[in-house]
């Protein structure tokens, strides 16, 4: 699998806390079946890391890492950051691609994130929208999500979401985002060295189709990575049970 969402640098944010603590979070996701590890530490007012702040972190981890998980570039950008130089975020994009990873608030529904994104588009940048299920509003009403994602946007959903530990109204809307076509990916977002929190493996069980699943935690990840077409989404089938293939 392949995780685009993590928070695995350490002092850079609310993610881990030291190196060893790094170190744990990529053995607990290598554990569970992730060859791929975004390293996407929160870029906003509370978080204010720089690219050089990430880019140190990432040589860091990578080298105590020692190959347990390949880690790559990223972050998380707040909305309001999007305006920063090209440049910099050109050194955020997750795995070197044009891909940024954007966090979606918690609360309140941004009426001009079509536009924010698509100006984003205009420079060059395609988004990868963070945990939208996670927003009351999209809880209430997932058809905002429509028109971001028929701008391009892709949406991510969280592992946790899936598997029921955000609870069962963020478990709710991630489902209904999947059944409304309105999800391309899972990720992680772990905060934590322990593999509950990563959890990737639990997610693609709790979706019920092996193909889908295979879809979201590695084919689309993979098309971002690689810069290619997101692949078609297989044809829907009965939810069921399955032991999730490594």
């Amino acid at each position: 699998m392949i995780d685009l969402h993590s928070h695995v640098l350490p002092g850079l944010d609310d993610g881990v806390a030291t190196l060893a603590e790094a170190v744990e979070l990529c053995e607990a996701a290598a554990a569970d079946g992730i060859e791929v590890l975004a390293a996407t530490p929160h870029v906003r007012e509370d978080y204010p890391t720089t690219p050089d702040e990430m880019e140190r972190a990432l040589g860091e981890v990578q080298r105590a890492a020692d190959g347990t998980v390949r880690v790559i570039a990223g972050g998380e950008l707040d909305l309001a950051e999007l305006d920063r130089p090209q440049e910099e975020l050109r050194r955020f994009c997750l795995g070197g691609t044009n891909r940024l990873l954007v966090e979606t608030p918690y609360a309140g529904w941004p009426l001009d994130l079509p536009d924010k994104l698509f100006r984003l588009s205009l420079a060059g940048f395609s988004a990868v929208l963070a945990h939208p299920e996670r927003n009351r509003d999209v809880q209430q009403r997932p058809e905002l999500l429509e028109p971001v994602v028929a701008g391009g946007t892709l949406v991510q959903l969280t592992a946790a979401s899936l598997d029921g530990r955000f609870g069962r109204t963020a478990r709710s809307c991630a489902f209904d985002l999947l059944d409304r076509e309105l999800a391309h990916l899972v990720a992680s977002d772990a905060h934590a060295p322990s593999l509950r929190a990563v959890g990737m493996s639990g997610a693609a069980e709790a979706i019920g189709d092996e193909e889908l699943a295979r879809w979201l935690t590695l084919r689309v990840p993979r098309a971002i990575l690689a810069e290619t077409p997101v692949p078609p989404r297989p044809p829907k089938r009965p939810r069921r049970r399955f032991r999730f293939l490594r």
